[in-house]
């Protein structure tokens, strides 16, 4: 079973994201900030990271950059999610580790998208179009819109 990291210091938000990473046979773990989020990956490395834009301790840019630097830091594929749109703002995550990203409020159908899309899951061909509107992007996205 694959493993994925929550961290977002919304508890709402970590419980809808837990229940679905669940219903998509997700071992879920949350994190409310991210000196947790860096001690869980410490543990065991998780598979995915849903990492929010705006951590109450570490900015979520920091966050990637001391998760990419560690020993085996490079493995998780880490989702930006966020209720901002600025692309610059994006870029500057991708650059820093960010595989995906996933805007909220995000139901099953967008988590499910975006990890179909990245290979995650079974398969990637759940009928909705990776990347037709704001709610999922990939790096390659991200890097043509520059």
């Amino acid at each position: 079973m694959k493993r994925c990291l929550v961290i977002d210091d919304s508890r709402p938000i970590r419980l809808v994201a837990c229940r679905i990473l669940a219903a998509l046979s997700f071992d879920a773990e949350e994190a409310a900030d991210g000196a947790a989020g860096l001690a869980a990956c410490g543990r065991a490395m998780p598979d995915v990271i849903l990492l929010d834009w705006r951590l109450p301790d570490l900015d979520s840019i920091g966050f990637l950059r001391t998760l990419r630097r560690r020993n085996g830091g490079a493995v998780p594929a880490v989702i930006f999610c966020t209720t901002e749109n600025d692309v610059v703002r994006i870029a500057g995550a991708v650059d820093a580790g960010v595989d995906e990203y996933l805007m909220k409020p995000f139901d099953r159908g967008d988590i499910e998208s975006v990890l179909a899309g990245m290979g995650l899951l079974g398969s990637a061909d759940d009928g909705s179009p990776l990347g037709g509107d704001m709610t999922t992007k990939s790096r390659g996205d991200i890097d043509q819109n520059q």
